[in-house]
């Protein structure tokens, strides 16, 4: 089997380059004839094309991509895999998406969102993101790296670290959070809220809201935005530096930074809803507040970077939902639950721990892919 796998290479920290990148890694480890390559590359992609010949190209991305992972190798006769998470909506390329004999996603949520919005449900097939689980591991907190960690923030030795990590916060549940952080913080212990965000326009504007927001709350001075760009190597002593992952995700098809929080031997707060219903399980290794409230709309502005022209406008035949709120009792309920108890949360985090490494190991996602392209396309 000679496979392609086209993402954001090399590796950004974001979340598809590192999708892309661990099914690589996984790929060469259990042997495959396999290379990466940037997916807007057109011109080295050709040259693979040429000279590899890959029985099939994997492509990581959202359908705005297509014309990158799916045309682009089709115009060679060279056989396309999309590996697609869900932003919401799939407006655009269904003709071409449902002509492919198979597409991945990441979760069963996904699939539901491509099915609902015109996808053939018989050509998808759910495949997970992988975890580097040699490097996201449990790391003690005497560790002079996690310590290091911790003073670097500002986080004391007898304060509890909350951490959620994203391209912003708000859209990971932070705003969430801390309204439950607001209504406990007078029965909780001494806490310190970390937001780990990725530093870039939009992300300034959103990190002003939140922080407005906390001093509303009155829980500012808990309150800590790290904007900071920083590399895979940090984020395994990052997530070893705190005591609670929270992500009560707005929109997540997966949940990367929760499963890599388990890995680490983190108990995880999230949402019920999305892939986190794939990745995580309640009451085991996770706390999942239910769904407050769904945020539907009957149209959306698309453009350039959807293949439409600019400001086109398509009105749903039925209202979409296009993100979620986890409830904010719920999440303090749980959140208050975790604080208070240092043994249910090694009990949650050893257990989300044992599930990562089963479930999401990247060679075991690597394994997975190749039984489902031998039994798919029957490719060996």
């Amino acid at each position: 089997m000679k496979v392609l796998v086209m993402y954001e290479y090399p590796p950004t920290p974001g979340g598809l380059a590192t999708q892309g990148d661990l099914l690589y890694k996984g790929l060469m480890k259990l042997g495959i004839d396999v290379h990466a390559v940037h997916f807007e590359s057109s011109q080295e992609k050709e040259w693979y094309y040429r000279w590899f010949k890959p029985d099939v190209v994997v492509g990581v991305g959202y359908w705005g991509y297509t014309p990158h992972i799916i045309l682009h190798p089709k115009r060679f006769g060279i056989q396309p895999v999309p590996w697609l998470v869900a932003d919401g909506y799939i407006a655009n390329y269904q003709d071409v998406l449902n002509e492919l004999p198979l597409i991945l996603v990441t979760s069963n949520w996904v699939k539901e969102m491509y099915i609902r919005d015109g996808i053939n449900g018989d050509k998808i097939e759910v495949l997970p993101v992988g975890c580097d689980t040699d490097s996201f591991v449990p790391i003690s907190k005497d560790d002079p790296k996690i310590i290091a960690v911790r003073d670097a923030l500002g986080v004391t030795p007898d304060q509890l670290m909350i951490l959620t990590v994203g391209g912003d916060a708000a859209s990971k549940g932070a705003q969430e959070v801390m309204q439950a952080m607001a209504n406990i913080d007078n029965r909780a212990p001494n806490w310190k809220y970390v937001c780990k965000v990725w530093p870039q326009q939009r992300t300034k504007l959103q990190n002003m809201s939140d922080l407005e927001m906390a001093k509303h709350l009155g829980i500012d001075r808990s309150v800590i935005y790290a904007t900071n760009t920083i590399s895979r190597t940090f984020m395994p002593y990052l997530m070893g530096a705190c005591d609670i992952y929270a992500a009560p995700s707005r929109l997540e098809g997966f949940g990367m930074p929760q499963v890599e929080a388990g890995a680490c031997g983190k108990p995880v707060l999230s949402i019920k809803a999305m892939g986190m219903l794939d990745t995580l399980i309640h009451g085991e290794t996770a706390f999942l507040a239910e769904v407050a409230r769904k945020i539907i709309v009957n149209e959306v502005i698309l453009g350039g970077e959807s293949g439409f022209e600019e400001n086109h406008r398509v009105v749903f035949n039925s209202p979409r939902t296009v993100d979620y709120r986890a409830d904010v009792n719920e999440i303090g309920n749980y959140m208050l639950k975790l604080m208070m108890d240092a043994s249910l949360r090694e009990k949650m985090g050893k257990a989300g721990r044992d599930r990562v490494v089963e479930n999401f190991d990247y060679r075991v996602v690597a394994s997975k892919f190749i039984q489902i392209m031998n039994e798919k396309l029957g490719i060996y």
